[in-house]
């Protein structure tokens, strides 16, 4: 199983002209291995993008993606590393979107496919992530 950062899925959903191939190439990869995990935050983030509930739900069919809940593992983890980020001189107050998908990712024991990964490979050193970088 491998989780999967809202921006991959929004590359392709949006047709970005610098993203979307490599995004593409990604989730066909990560769907042919069975669905492709995801949390309530990956899915508010790809709600923001829509109108109604069921053009998210068209965006992240089931049988595609396995919405998880957020185990109170993950949230621990992602409280302890929005901590960190807060005493390296990070501004914001409340956790990170990013902290949430990271941590339950890394409980989860699943590499993340994303875009962003300076702040994930901070945050969660052990964590594997597919990335353009590495991909």
């Amino acid at each position: 199983m491998v989780f999967v950062d809202s921006n991959v899925i929004l590359d392709v959903a949006t047709a970005d002209p610098q993203w979307s191939d490599w995004s593409s190439r990604q989730l066909i990869a990560v769907v042919n291995q069975g669905p492709a995990l995801i949390n309530a935050i990956v899915y508010g983030e790809i709600a923001f993008a829509c109108d109604r509930i069921e053009d998210v739900d068209e965006l992240l069919p089931a049988h595609l993606y396995d919405l998880r809940p957020i185990p109170r593992e993950a949230a621990f983890l992602a409280a302890r590393a929005h901590a960190e980020y807060r005493e390296r001189g990070g501004e914001r107050s409340t956790i990170l979107p990013d902290f949430l998908i990271g941590a339950h990712a890394l409980v989860e024991r699943c590499p993340l496919v994303t875009r962003d990964q300076r702040r994930y490979r901070q945050a969660f050193p052990g964590l594997k992530l597919i990335t353009p970088a590495v991909a």
